[in-house]
């Protein structure tokens, strides 16, 4: 999906600041724009769902010997009960490395265009094999992932139920399938704002639809629509005013390092807004730890809009409405080590 040309950007928030929103009508502009979250995990288009594969994601989810220092884990990035995020401007990785962008949150992500703030993995199959192979990051390769767990014995009737039939089931395409169907079930549904949605009015009170109000007439929703409040197309970061190299590093040029094109300078991912409140530090470089601030800094890049205390306050004040229920998650009880079964190498 191609971005929006900066002037069409413009003149959709100007036409929609331009609408008289009464609070009668507000919620039917809303339920126009967005849509709740649903109670149960949406299927994934090229994976089968079964029990078996959610018990198998879910192991390997926590498992940090995918690791080659047997420390990092997917959650240690995205974790569970943390709102999906790791509370750090950019992730500690393989010795100790930091990542170069801020880790987005894993909750609701099946919903979202593509995964990664570039976009570069159009599902989270493809987003699970990344990280491991990535030297920053998990630091191994695919074959000793393999390696590691074909010599770890319990591992062999997991993958064999999950994927009944299959020669070979400890499969590096397994691996990512299994993570995927788990990663679907880590959905937030029943946010105050999902209440709304489905036609309780009293699910608001006054100062959040006063910001829901303002977060439609400002422009905010030109970007941050449908069911994640964003997370469905891609947009420059710095559409009027580009905010300065703290917040904006110039080295990091977004989507423009997948595809090369030169329009996709500075263009990333439009996140998610659902449980805002509970992941920051903000934006892809992370330096934002304050969401007024980032609603503030949204305004005045995103929009021109030099918005007032009292404006980002009842923003604010929405965006807290869009916190839904976090995924109650058990965590497993892991295969042990054997002899045979390769050490970490720090």
């Amino acid at each position: 999906m191609r971005p929006l040309a900066v002037g069409s950007l413009v003149a959709l928030g100007c036409l929609m600041m331009g609408q008289a929103w009464s609070q009668s009508g507000l919620m039917k502009q809303s339920q126009g724009l967005f849509k709740p979250i649903p109670a149960s995990a949406p299927p994934l288009q090229d994976i089968p769902a079964t029990p078996a594969k959610v018990v198998l994601g879910k192991m390997l989810y926590f498992e940090p010997r995918l690791s080659e220092s047997h420390v990092i884990s997917c959650n240690s990035c995205h974790m569970i009960g943390m709102g999906g995020v790791d509370l750090q401007e950019t992730s500690i990785g393989h010795r100790w490395q930091h990542g170069s962008r801020n880790a987005p949150t894993v909750y609701n992500s099946v919903f979202d265009i593509a995964q990664f703030w570039d976009g570069r993995a159009k599902d989270l199959e493809q987003q699970a094999g990344g990280p491991l192979v990535n030297p920053i990051e998990m630091g191994t390769t695919e074959a000793h992932v393999v390696e590691q767990l074909k010599a770890i014995p319990g591992y062999a009737p997991a993958f064999a139920k999950a994927f009944p039939g299959a020669t070979d089931s400890i499969t590096v395409d397994n691996i990512c399938k299994a993570i995927a169907v788990f990663e679907a079930t880590l959905i937030t549904p029943n946010a105050p704002f999902d209440h709304y949605l489905k036609g309780d009015e009293k699910a608001l009170d006054a100062s959040q639809k006063e910001g829901l109000a303002l977060f439609i007439n400002k422009g905010c929703a030109t970007c941050h629509r449908g069911m994640n409040v964003g997370g469905g197309m891609y947009a420059p970061f710095g559409v009027v005013e580009r905010p300065g190299a703290d917040i904006l590093p110039p080295n990091d040029k977004g989507r423009f390092e997948v595809t090369k094109t030169a329009s996709d300078e500075y263009v990333f991912r439009v996140p998610s807004l659902r449980n805002v409140a509970l992941t920051p530090p903000y934006f892809h470089s992370g330096k934002a730890w304050d969401l007024r601030q980032a609603v503030a800094i949204m305004g005045n890049s995103q929009l021109g809009a030099k918005l007032t205390d009292d404006e980002v306050d009842k923003i604010t004040r929405f965006l807290e409405s869009l916190t839904g229920e976090q995924p109650k998650v058990t965590l497993p009880i892991l295969p042990a080590s054997v002899a045979a079964t390769p050490r970490p190498k720090p």
